[in-house]
């Protein structure tokens, strides 16, 4: 006898089994023939489930699941590349970090998409490798973005260009489990973007009836890690500064001095929003101009602006005193707490409703009479002390020890009254349980 969840449970223990087996044999240059060999060769352990499927749905379909593992074995393994160390690791994600900064991001949705991307890519040099655990709740809260936001690019952005890939869904205290990828798989089946994805500065050309090449430049030159270390902060939020104001301050501090179409190019911000965002850091005293040229104020990175003589905007420009000010004026302050605190309520929540259903979940013990599996029904909390049974499903009078007649044991545990001419319905025996044991409790 086997419980329905532990054979769902057992099914997928197997199945990773499988494809790691699949995986090593992939690696090692082997063939599908020669996994076969291997998965159904009796005296090969690892090769139980494979064998299983054999038995109750025949050889053809264990061979059909045998080649679909195969598939996914070979592509996973001629996508990824084998970590032999931790270094192995640590150099896996610098090459990733260098991909990411040369990536143009184009667009708001692109931009926040880079949020993200930064988000795990800090999750997993914390795990030392590709491979790492989070929550959408954990890497919203990093990144400086709603939930909402967070799944729109998962799904439009992230997965579809091969930047992500979700193992497992998490459960519980446990994240998702997730792999960062190199960007370079292909976008097959992916939803179509929005229009304020890519650049609308240039008008379609009506004589070749397509639009013109975007603006900005195939690679791009940022910082992230001054990116990662700004983004969850209120004054970067989205209706505050913004990414365009990220993506211009990593830009500028990794190549200090550039002019705005330079900037076009290392930013990936169109021209317009460029002009627009560099405005808003000069007014803060941010951001300096010399010339055609553009560098951060010697405290940008804190959000302390400097009074130093700046081209006219059309009002005078506030020096700021750090990002909370920034946040502030722009009325984002607290947003990242408030999200925090919203996050906190929803664990908890969430949390106490695995507990109650821990509470009230059983597994349910099948057994099999005259050839047909009977379920027994679990012990419910309001069944009635052990004390009062006795056999054949009688119950002892706590007041004197000895059997009552007329009293019955339930298969259910509930307490019943049995009478001659008792032919109620299983609700009026629920009614009739409740206040026998009232009675029973009163006599004990």
């Amino acid at each position: 006898m086997a419980l329905r969840a532990d054979r769902q449970g057992a099914a997928e223990h197997g199945h990773r089994i499988t494809a790691a087996i699949a995986c090593h044999v992939a690696r090692a240059g082997g063939t599908v023939d020669q996994l076969t060999r291997l998965l159904l060769h009796p005296d090969h352990e690892g090769g139980r489930h494979a064998r299983n499927i054999a038995l109750r749905s025949g050889q053809s379909r264990a061979l059909d699941y045998i080649r679909r593992v195969w598939a996914s074995a070979t592509e996973a393994v001629s996508t990824t590349r084998a970590l032999g160390s931790r270094h192995d690791a640590y150099e896996v994600l610098a090459a990733l970090r260098d991909r990411i900064e040369t990536t143009p991001w184009r667009g708001e949705r692109g931009r926040t998409a880079l949020r993200v991307l930064r988000a795990h890519l800090t999750f997993a040099e914390i795990a030392g490798g590709p491979l790492h655990h989070a929550s959408e709740r954990q890497t919203a809260e990093e990144a400086g973005i709603s939930r909402t936001t967070l799944r729109a690019v998962y799904e439009t952005v992230l997965k579809p260009q091969g930047w992500l890939r979700r193992l497992r869904v998490g459960h519980g205290r446990e994240g998702s489990t997730w792999y960062l990828g190199d960007g370079s798989a292909p976008n097959h089946g992916a939803p179509a973007l929005p229009s304020r994805f890519r650049t609308t500065q240039f008008p379609p050309d009506l004589a070749l009836e397509e639009w013109t090449t975007p603006e900005t430049a195939t690679t791009a030159d940022i910082d992230s890690t001054v990116l990662g270390r700004l983004m969850g902060h209120d004054a970067f939020a989205h209706h505050g500064l913004g990414s365009a104001a990220l993506m211009l301050i990593s830009a500028l501090h990794q190549r200090s001095h550039q002019t705005v179409a330079e900037l076009v190019g290392t930013s990936s911000v169109s021209r317009a929003t460029t002009y627009r965002t560099l405005r808003r850091l000069i007014d803060h005293g941010l951001v300096h101009r010399t010339g055609e040229t553009w560098a951060l104020a010697p405290r940008a990175l804190e959000g302390f602006g400097s009074g130093l003589p700046a081209p006219a905007t059309g009002h005078n420009a506030v020096p700021a005193l750090g990002w909370d000010t920034v946040a502030e004026q722009y009325g984002t302050t607290g947003l990242a707490a408030r999200r925090k605190a919203v996050h906190a309520v929803q664990r908890a929540a969430y949390r106490e409703a695995l507990e109650r259903l821990a509470e009230h979940r059983s597994k349910a013990v099948v057994i099999v009479r005259d050839g047909h599996q009977v379920v027994v029904p679990a012990p419910r909390p309001d069944e009635i002390p052990p004390a009062w049974h006795a056999p054949d499903g009688r119950v002892l009078d706590p007041a004197t020890g000895r059997t009552a007649p007329g009293w019955r044991v339930a298969t259910d545990g509930r307490l019943i009254l049995i009478t001659p001419a008792d032919q109620r319905s299983y609700d009026e025996l629920a009614v009739a349980h409740a206040e026998a044991l009232s009675e029973w409790n009163s006599a004990a």
